[in-house]
């Protein structure tokens, strides 16, 4: 227990160096440049920054999945040459509902559109059924919606991250909250307009054909067809169809730029192999044709196609500056949301609340660290000193392992390195303890740290590896707050192992190997 190779003493002492080196961005506020290292980030109660309550719109996921379900059963029953009429989304029933011309025929309905439905991408969640002779319901499972609604959830929240990743903002802090809201913590952002208007922005982007024959003067438009406004103009209206020739989801990049010969600022997009395979047989099929690109229900561009585009990859003009068009590529990146979100609580935190805390804080783990250190001091002597030594290399590895991990450091952060500060010398405490009664059962100084030291290992791994487990739990099963507690814990826990078994018992061994004490000051 208490020899100590050259190796084992240089990969100790490369620990402590390399540790106090992570430490060193974090003495000044302001990145370091000319270190390779990361610095703790300070959370939104210490840095200050913006808090939005989102809510995702669920009637939106609804009506989309009834939407689909009116356009397979308007092909599926086209295709069969099957009359209907009054075909129609019922969001308050969660179903799709027509009625036969011909009421013989609703055999042979129900018979397609199974099929159809059975072909689709989710046929589990779609039965079909008869509530009369000439009517045909097609219901949404309330097990299927309810799954759906979690995968929209699931699916807003790393859109939302991928967007305000993209912005630069340093560490946000992105959760559920309830059935259908996402808490957004900016930590420094002080102005969140920017990041509302792109969070704001469902951005989903789709490729449609226009309907030459269609008017929008004339009043309502034919089936299949809607007229949506054309971005930057409010009079006009173009008639798009409504079915998806191709899906903005097969866009695997999207990058602002300058047209090399207007100068104009556009958005270059590539497709995947499907988005590109369906998009050059489009434009193969619709040559001189107009097709309308739309983004969240508008016409954003609507340009001819002059020829087939074959290569995978085409270009969005329209009105746009260099904020505007990185701005739409940004959210074409990182893809479109499932449904709306509406900002339904937005709060500042200022940077003053961020700075009584820290100082409080400070405060705080300064008395603590000084009462602990005075504590081993008056009752260890010498050994009580090693073990403040001990103390001070934990903290300062700490906060290097946070640095590394870039880790946010919040209130209930620092209460766990202030608990993290007590709990270090429990183990010192447990040796020294040991190494006292094995020197009043008269072993010589020696014999009584080798006791000391073996005798308590035991109990010190036991205690720090049930204490590891439940601050593990905590960081799985918690949330906010909890999680950066646990963080700080956990973190503490393995660094008190390594200073309080490895370290202190490496200085104590030094110390004895070089003076040989007749007696332990202890």
């Amino acid at each position: 227990m208490l020899s100590f190779s050259r190796l084992k003493t240089t990969l100790i002492l490369a620990v402590c160096v390399v540790g106090a080196l992570l430490c060193l961005p974090n003495l000044s506020r302001a990145p370091a440049p000319w270190l390779p290292w990361r610095q703790v980030h300070l959370g939104l109660d210490l840095q200050g920054g913006s808090y939005l309550l989102l809510q995702v719109d669920m009637a939106t996921v609804l009506r989309e999945r009834l939407e689909g379900l009116v356009d397979i059963t308007r092909h599926a029953l086209l295709g069969a040459d099957i009359g209907y009429q009054r075909l129609s989304a019922d969001p308050a029933q969660n179903r799709v509902i027509f009625h036969l011309r011909d009421p013989a025929q609703r055999a042979a309905a129900m018979k397609v559109l199974s099929e159809a439905i059975a072909n689709s991408q989710s046929p589990e969640e779609v039965s079909v059924s008869a509530p009369s002779d000439d009517t045909i319901a097609l219901v949404l499972s309330p097990v299927a919606l309810t799954a759906r609604a979690n995968a929209a959830i699931a699916q807003s929240i790393e859109i939302v991250r991928r967007r305000i990743d993209e912005t630069g903002v340093a560490d946000p802090q992105i959760a559920r909250q309830g059935e259908n809201r996402i808490v957004v913590q900016l930590p420094g952002v002080s102005d969140p307009e920017r990041i509302k208007a792109l969070l704001g922005q469902t951005a989903k982007m789709t490729f449609h054909l226009l309907d030459a024959e269609a008017n929008p003067a004339a009043g309502a438009p034919p089936p299949g067809v809607e007229f949506l406004p054309m971005e930057g103009q409010k009079e006009a209206r173009l008639p798009v169809r409504k079915h998806v020739e191709v899906d903005g989801a097969n866009l695997t990049d999207a990058r602002a730029g300058q047209n090399s010969q207007t100068g104009e600022w556009v958005v270059n997009f590539t497709f995947d192999s499907v988005g590109a395979r369906r998009f050059a047989d489009v434009t193969r099929a619709n040559v001189g044709k107009p097709f309308a690109i739309v983004l969240d229900n508008k016409v954003i561009s609507a340009p001819v196609i002059r020829e087939p585009i074959t290569g995978g990859s085409g270009q969005i003009s329209g009105r746009f500056d260099a904020r505007t068009a990185t701005d739409l590529a940004l959210l074409l990146r990182a893809g479109a949301l499932p449904a709306p979100l509406d900002v339904i609580e937005e709060r500042s935190v200022g940077p003053e609340l961020g700075a009584d805390s820290i100082r409080a804080g400070a405060i705080a783990l300064g008395i603590g660290f000084v009462l602990v250190i005075a504590f081993m001091a008056v009752f260890y002597g010498l050994f009580g000193w090693i073990a403040n030594l001990a103390l001070v290399i934990n903290l300062v590895l700490m906060l290097a392992v946070l640095s590394a991990l870039q880790a946010t450091l919040t209130l209930p952060g620092m209460a766990g390195i202030l608990l993290t500060l007590g709990m270090a010398v429990d183990a010192n405490i447990l040796i020294n303890e040991r190494i006292r009664e094995e020197v009043k059962n008269g072993r010589t100084p020696l014999g009584a740290m080798e006791a000391g030291f073996s005798r308590a290992y035991g109990t010190i791994l036991d205690s720090n590896v049930t204490a590891l487990l439940a601050h593990v739990m905590l960081f799985v099963f918690g949330s906010g707050p909890v999680r950066g507690f646990a963080v700080t814990i956990t973190v503490g826990i393995v660094t008190t192992l390594f200073t309080a078994t490895l370290l202190a018992r490496l200085i104590m061994v030094r110390w004895y190997a070089a003076l040989r004490p007749a007696a332990l000051p202890v």
